[in-house]
């Protein structure tokens, strides 16, 4: 439960930035639910703009709040973005790391990924672009939240995929049900079939004459016929 804040109470979350005032609001506008609505404004502002060209007076409008309270949540657009990153990355990444992880045998994973992957990115058709941008510009955050995550260094968590993966491969191999291929190669070939279309969607889109309800009937066929694709193509 959040407290209400006065004019003379102490600054909360480490004191409000110089030029802001202290919020001061009613209870019911200090809810439970206000982080989150503003979480859901910068979620969209950041995939709309990305997060050098986001103004927090846009988000604050965006939520519905002023830009005392907004900054009451969240001292500084940094901060926010961090924490937009982390929900925007938690959409797809434990889900994944569960699959692979996971002792299913290595045709259900590539079929489940496909799954997982193509239908929460037709929700959230710009988050493989918001999550490249934030990388290139923030690599650090990706070890804060797999840290959070797993409480390993993302080396750890992928050397730990790979073995798993690997080892499958090699079961597959011996019994000539599948050609050698190193597991680095078989998840970034897999992800990246996953996750281009909707990388470069505007491209795609122009190219093809594909207009939204056309794009999601494309998405729809090829969660389809990806998965056969990807394994035959492995095949001996």
């Amino acid at each position: 439960m959040v407290k209400q804040v006065s004019k003379s109470a102490p600054r909360a979350r480490g004191g409000t930035p110089a030029g802001v005032p202290y919020v001061t609001t009613s209870p019911a506008e200090l809810d439970g639910d206000t982080e989150q609505r503003i979480l859901d404004a910068a979620h969209t502002v950041f995939m709309k703009t990305g997060t050098a060209g986001a103004r927090m007076q846009e988000i604050a409008r965006e939520a519905g709040v002023n830009s005392a309270l907004l900054h009451y949540y969240f001292r500084s657009k940094d901060r926010l973005a961090e924490a937009v990153f982390h929900r925007a990355a938690g959409q797809l990444l434990p889900a994944v790391a569960g699959v692979l992880a996971s002792d299913r045998p290595l045709a259900e994973k590539v079929r489940a990924i496909v799954e997982i992957e193509l239908d929460r990115l037709s929700r959230t058709p710009y988050l493989p672009a918001y999550i490249i941008s934030e990388l290139a510009h923030h690599p650090e955050r990706i070890t804060h939240f797999i840290s959070a995550l797993t409480g390993s260094q993302p080396d750890a968590l992928g050397r730990r995929l790979l073995r798993v993966v690997g080892g499958q491969i090699d079961e597959e191999v011996r019994a000539r049900r599948m050609r050698p291929i190193a597991p680095e190669q078989f998840l970034v070939n897999l992800l990246s079939l996953c996750i281009f279309p909707f990388a470069a969607r505007p491209m795609i889109s122009a190219m093809m004459g594909l207009d939204d309800k056309a794009f999601a009937r494309f998405i729809r066929e090829r969660r389809e016929k990806l998965p056969d694709f990807f394994l035959n193509a492995l095949r001996p």
